[in-house]
């Protein structure tokens, strides 16, 4: 469980890093998924948007009751998964990650989500560990971003110059098996990777049942602005009760 300091402190930051850990047999066999998701679709090398859409199994890492408590301080005890993804950043050449907010992109009305993000392998300065602008979330607004067509990035969505100072970001440094939790609105990047060592990350989105997964508005926003099309998203009940009574769910 989060302390109080540690409560205190997402909600202050907009981030954290708690006292927890997955396995090493749990990154093994994350691994060991993801390399066979990649023998079959290649193309998802650097960023797989969607996991569940291609193996259900990755839901089981997701019913991790320590991690569930951990989100459930954060936004309520009424959870629900709405996707998980794969920014993997290959050794040499990976991929950099936009400065965005994760908030540009989802179909969540009122927008509210607590990301996890796992270090599946060491996430260091060397090889693209993630950066956030520390308090970046706290006035609760979109800003404006713009889109990249670069073939040098996993998102095609990036924060406009005038709405950050890179200046002011700060690293999250992992061991394998750590996880940061992150708030929606919360900026943030990360460099590509020229090291020798591969730097994945998984990510677990959660939100709170409160919330409505907007299926119209995510198809709007794949109209508007490319990427995902999240209107086709399977969306889990992990804990509670639909407060919302709008969201339907797939059976987990």
């Amino acid at each position: 469980m989060l302390s109080e300091d540690q409560i205190a402190r997402y909600h202050a930051d907009g981030y954290v890093i708690p006292d927890f850990r997955f396995a090493p047999a749990v990154l093994e066999s994350i691994k060991a998924r993801h390399a066979a998701l990649l023998a079959r679709f290649p193309q998802y090398r650097d960023y797989c948007p969607a996991l569940l859409d291609i193996d259900r199994g990755f839901l089981d890492y997701a019913r991790n009751q320590a991690l569930l408590d951990m989100v459930a301080q954060l936004i309520g005890p009424d959870v629900a998964l709405w996707n998980m993804s794969f920014f993997a950043k290959p050794a040499g050449n990976g991929k950099r990650t936009p400065w965005h907010q994760d908030g540009e992109y989802w179909p969540i009305r009122p927008l509210a989500t607590c990301t996890a993000w796992l270090a599946v392998d060491d996430s260091t300065t060397e090889n693209g560990c993630l950066r956030v602008i520390r308090g970046s979330h706290r006035d609760r607004a979109l800003k404006a971003h713009h889109t990249v067509t670069a073939g040098d990035v996993t998102l095609n969505q990036e924060l406009d110059a005038g709405e950050y100072d890179e200046a002011r970001a700060a690293d999250i440094v992992l061991e394998a098996g750590q996880i940061s939790l992150h708030d929606v609105y919360l900026l943030h990047g990360s460099e590509a990777n020229v090291s020798p060592r591969p730097r994945r990350g998984m990510t677990f989105r959660f939100m709170p049942t409160a919330s409505v997964f907007d299926r119209a508005l995510a198809r709007e926003k794949f109209e508007r602005i490319g990427g995902v099309d999240h209107s086709v998203r399977s969306v889990f009940l992990m804990r509670g009760a639909d407060v919302s009574g709008r969201n339907t769910f797939a059976a987990a």
